[in-house]
Formats: structure tokens, C-alpha cells, sequence
């Protein structure tokens, strides 16, 4: 029989996010055998100096060896990680892995994921879900399959989404909570010596009367929502829309990557502005969208379809984060600068 104590795990990891596991499972006294964390990135002007990944600076405190390739399938890499000899992998926040390496260990490998899987499957599940409006999101643990994000389901944890959360708070959430879930998982493999009950994630996209299981189906729908990656025309905030589509973009972007526009003064010249945080003023009103209407001390409103954007923290370009009052004391705006819309 395995004990927590004998259990070898490697644990794969990146950003702060996936901290929060490893450290659960080193201060939880489980055996971690070794860290696979992505190479060290050049940073600065120059790019002289070399930064570590947020996993791998808590590994090396820790004492844990590391291991940090550039190709998965590299031969190397594969006989470092291969003399672990370790029972179970676990990953967060990484590279989808080959399967020479998530089918090497004997209990295998199992994944957390910052949604209620099988929505959400991607790169950035808990900025589309607030961008979509949900009031639930969660975390789930699958093992890995050859396919990302469609393993079979061990457990889920959910969480409830506030109209005012926006990603970084429901990051900061499910990071712990996704902590919780982890050593969950671990404590159930080891009960059942590795033979654990799980959910096939086809069984919730069309849910089955039949199916004995913890899991709430009912919350699932046949129509998944995907979770793709977030590029910078992703971000731009179009003023057509109606208020809740602006207002969920805003926060489900901010702190980062952060949604953006452009503020365009009376002589027509452009400036990039990052939006963080906003209100949602819904009333008839028949100005343009993107129009703004200010006191030009306190408030900044920006026109919608079905109402106005109240903007309360922004970033000009080249400027820093601040509140619109003290960006009012620096920049004189009336009603003849306007933010752009998008043509398309």
C-alpha cells in the first residue's frame, strides 16, 4: 500500500498560479521528487539578465531539484525525468505534454484546470468566463490524454463569480482553491492505490440518466464555451456594444492582458488608453458610441448602445495606473474628445 510519505511526485509548473500547489503538497509533507518548470527568459533593455519562473524560485528555496528543457521530447530531458522514478505527475499551468512523458509513471498524470471542465477547455478559462458574464466557475483534476483539456474527470470544485469579481480576483480564488483540489486528488489516488472512479467528459456535454456521479450535470450544456488564447485585438473594447458586453470585457481582461481603446483629443490624434475598472450606467440616451460625456473633474462616461461606460481606473500610454479623477487633473477632456470605434 502507497503512503503520502512514499508517493513520488514530479510536479510541472510556471506561473505564480501553479505556486500555490506546489507549495500545498511541499507544506502538506507529500513527496515531491522534482519540479519541471519552463527555461529561464531573458528580461531587460538589453535582455543581460535572466528571470526565473515563479515555480522555479520556490523550487530552488525548497531545496527541490529542477529541471528546465526547451523540448519536451528531448532525450535528455526524458532520461533526467525518467530516473525521478516517479509514481505520479502533476501539472498546472504548463505545456501540453507528449505522451512519452505524461504516460510514464505508474499512477500517471493528472492536470488542474481553472474551470468546470469540459467548458472552457484553453488557454484562458477564467478570463472568457467572466468576459461571457457566468456567475459559477470552478477548478477540475483530469488525467492527461493526447488531447488538451479532454481527460477523464477526477474532481471539481466550483466558485461563485460576483458581477463586480474581475480576473484577478477569480485568479487569486481558484489558485487556492485549485491548491485544495490538488492535494484532494492526491489523498483519493492514494486511497485507491491508483484505481480511482472518474467522469468521461463526453458524458457531460450529453449528460446520461443513468450516470452514477458527484458531479452536478445539470449545470453543464450541450453548447461548450472554448477557452482560446487572448491576443491584443481580443482586448479592444468596441463601444457599439451593449453596457454588460463592455463591462464584462473590462473586467474580465484587467488587471492583465487589460482591455484598451483609443482616446482621441478635438485634433484628432490618437492615444492609447488601458480600461481596469468600470460602471455600468444603463439609460436611453442617442449619443454616438464612444462618445464621452464629463465634468472634465470627477467622472468620465464613454456612450454604449444601451446606456454609458463610467471609467474609474485607467492607464494612458507611457503613463501609470491611476483613477480617473487624478487622470482628470493632468489631462483637460470635454465632450469634443471621444474614444475610437472600431471599424469592424
Amino acid at each position: 500500500m502507497v503512503t503520502k510519505e512514499d508517493l513520488k511526485i514530479v510536479f510541472m509548473g510556471t506561473p505564480n498560479f501553479a505556486v500555490a500547489s506546489l507549495q500545498a503538497l511541499v507544506e502538506g509533507g507529500y513527496k515531491v521528487a522534482g519540479v519541471v518548470t519552463a527555461p529561464d527568459k531573458p528580461v531587460g533593455r538589453h535582455a543581460h539578465l535572466l528571470q526565473s519562473s515563479a515555480v522555479k524560485q520556490y523550487a530552488v528555496a525548497q531545496g527541490l531539484p529542477v529541471l528546465q528543457p526547451e523540448k519536451l521530447k528531448e532525450e535528455r530531458f526524458i532520461a533526467d525525468l525518467r530516473a525521478l522514478q516517479a509514481d505520479l505527475q502533476i501539472v498546472v499551468a504548463f505545456r501540453m505534454l507528449p505522451e512519452i512523458v505524461w504516460n510514464m509513471p505508474r499512477f500517471g498524470a493528472f492536470n488542474l484546470h481553472a474551470s468546470i471542465l469540459p467548458q472552457y477547455r484553453g488557454a484562458a478559462p477564467i478570463n472568457w468566463a467572466i468576459i461571457n458574464g457566468d456567475t459559477e466557475t470552478g477548478v477540475t483534476t483530469f488525467f492527461l490524454t493526447d488531447e488538451i483539456d479532454t481527460g477523464q474527470i477526477i474532481l471539481q470544485k466550483r466558485w461563485p463569480v460576483s458581477m463586480t469579481d474581475d480576473a484577478g480576483v477569480i485568479h487569486d480564488a481558484l489558485m487556492l482553491l485549485g491548491a485544495k483540489a490538488v492535494l484532494e486528488t492526491v489523498d483519493r489516488l492514494i486511497e485507491k492505490g491508483g484505481r480511482i472512479e472518474t467522469v468521461p467528459q463526453e458524458s457531460l456535454i450529453r449528460p446520461k440518466d443513468d450516470l452514477h456521479t458527484d458531479i452536478k450535470l445539470e449545470h453543464h450544456k450541450n453548447i461548450l464555451r472554448p477557452a482560446p488564447k487572448i491576443f491584443t485585438e481580443t482586448c479592444r473594447i468596441d463601444w457599439r456594444q451593449p453596457a454588460d458586453h463592455v463591462y464584462n470585457l473590462i473586467r474580465g481582461l484587467s488587471p492583465v492582458p487589460s482591455a484598451w481603446t483609443e482616446l482621441i483629443n478635438p485634433s484628432g490624434d490618437h492615444a492609447m488608453l488601458k480600461i481596469f475598472s468600470t460602471e455600468r450606467l444603463l439609460e436611453k440616451q442617442e449619443m454616438p458610441p464612444g462618445s464621452i460625456r464629463t465634468d472634465g473633474k470627477n467622472h468620465i462616461e464613454v456612450a454604449v448602445a444601451d446606456g454609458f461606460i463610467r471609467l474609474l481606473t485607467l492607464q494612458l500610454a507611457g503613463k501609470k495606473r491611476m483613477s480617473v479623477k487624478d487622470f482628470l487633473n493632468g489631462i483637460k477632456i470635454d465632450a469634443q474628445w471621444k474614444m475610437n470605434v472600431p471599424s469592424s
